[in-house]
């Protein structure tokens, strides 16, 4: 009886249902000694009760919340809530008999929903739990509910085939996991070695699902659903701290994603205040010892930067016009446009001409699937990280093809400049992807 506040013990005289008012011993118990008036009255004794017990009344006929409304109605429209669902007050209404459909609602939206000393208290829990949540290091919010993209579409692929709604995916971790269960049958005659045999297969079986749940379970925690958010969120930090991340990102399943985001954010912090603290430094070296120079070192360093960048342009311009071949090779060219001709490419000359820098691969996509050596090979060639996956594979399968590959067969291959061609397939070599043929 102790489960439902709304159900009470039977009458220890005739069993019945006890109705208020009802008598309790204040002597015997627990559990509660109750009686109904009708066996109070006849002086029922058991056991250790005796008639002369002093007893107490046991009634809801008192105001608690409202002067109208008795305690025992104030349980009853709890009830019938419960029963009927908020809202359908005219079933409430009838399963009360008491009152109306407008009294029931009134009264519980006034003193169950809009009570302020409800508010007050759901306030308090709130400021509690944010903070709880200050203490963390970046508010982590699971993905329970991701996009639902269409079908074979961009992002679709990129949830590897993640179903919301079932929150399972088109093809499971250790996919066919139940086809060593599909033939197993228990049977009476079976013998010991045999039962036990299959138990041991049904326990393997219960082991890889559970390894497929931790493996869901850690998706779900580290939001690794939606892929292009999280990167998004990765590329707000410093160039420093992202390769941490992405060296730190096999330890989140140990740690947790909240214990994983405030490893990650501390290093951030530390980063930051390493960087501070150079600058400081410098600040130091300078004779400075307050802000407002700082701003004024800052303003002059950054202007004498962009004048010394500016000498440099000037020497090349001056050494490329130095140089006769570069010269001679202009004049040919003018004559060329002056007599109607088509100009010859010229050669550049290697004294005047500055290199291309390397490609920033910063937020390319793709960029996380490469090894340091390959991004380096990206930046110094200037191809996309994508561009670079399928020359790649296009490369390594024709190897496997062929058992080895000319870098005829790779120019051919892959359509592009003959000199990045030359170098991702020198590159490739090198690293054991492909061989010579």
């Amino acid at each position: 009886f102790a489960d439902d506040p709304f159900d009470k013990p039977p009458c220890r005289g005739c069993s019945s249902y006890l109705t208020e008012p009802y008598v309790k011993c204040a002597e015997c118990g627990p559990p509660p000694f109750l009686l109904c008036l009708q066996c109070f009255t006849r002086g029922f004794e058991y056991k250790k009760h005796q008639s002369d017990h002093t007893y107490e009344i046991m009634t809801s006929d008192f105001p608690v919340l409202d002067p109208n409304w008795t305690a025992q109605e104030e349980m009853a429209l709890l009830e019938a809530v419960m029963d009927c669902g908020f809202g359908n007050w005219q079933d409430v209404a009838n399963q009360m008999c008491t009152k109306s459909k407008e009294e029931c609602e009134k009264h519980y939206m006034k003193h169950f929903i809009n009570n302020p000393l409800f508010a007050s208290t759901l306030l308090n829990l709130k400021q509690a739990e944010e903070a709880q949540h200050n203490e963390t290091a970046i508010p982590f919010h699971p993905a329970d509910d991701p996009p639902r993209p269409t079908f074979d579409s961009l992002l679709s692929r990129d949830m590897a085939g993640y179903m919301p709604a079932r929150a399972d995916f088109v093809e499971e971790f250790d996919n066919y996991a139940e086809w060593d269960l599909r033939d197993i049958d228990f049977v009476e005659d079976d013998s010991d070695i045999l039962h036990a045999l299959k138990i041991a297969v049904v326990d393997i079986y219960h082991s890889r699902l559970k390894e497929r749940q931790r493996r869901k379970k850690i998706i779900r925690d580290h939001g690794l659903i939606n892929l292009r958010k999280f990167q998004i969120l990765e590329r707000r930090y410093p160039k420093e701290v992202q390769d941490l991340y992405e060296t730190m990102r096999r330890f989140a399943r140990i740690l947790g994603p909240v214990e994983h985001d405030k490893f990650i954010e501390s290093h951030a912090l530390e980063f930051e205040l390493r960087r501070e603290i150079k600058r400081l430094q410098e600040y130091r070296a300078a004779g400075i010892t307050n802000f407002c120079s700082a701003r004024t070192y800052d303003h002059l360093k950054k202007t004498r930067d962009e004048e010394r960048l500016k000498r440099t342009m000037l020497s090349e311009v001056l050494q490329y016009i130095q140089d006769s071949s570069a010269c001679q090779q202009w004049l040919s060219r003018q004559a060329d446009i002056d007599s109607g001709l088509s100009p010859t490419v010229p050669v550049p000359s290697n004294s005047g001409r500055r290199s291309a820098p390397p490609l920033n691969l910063t937020g390319l996509p793709g960029t996380e699937k490469l090894n340091e050596k390959e991004k380096e090979l990206c930046q110094m060639v200037r191809l996309v990280p994508g561009a670079y996956l399928e020359y790649k594979a296009a490369l390594v399968n024709e190897c496997n093809k062929q058992g080895g590959l000319r870098l005829a067969q790779a120019r051919a291959l892959i359509k592009i400049d003959v000199n990045k061609t030359r170098k991702i397939y020198d590159f490739l070599i090198r690293e054991g992807y492909i061989t010579k043929a």
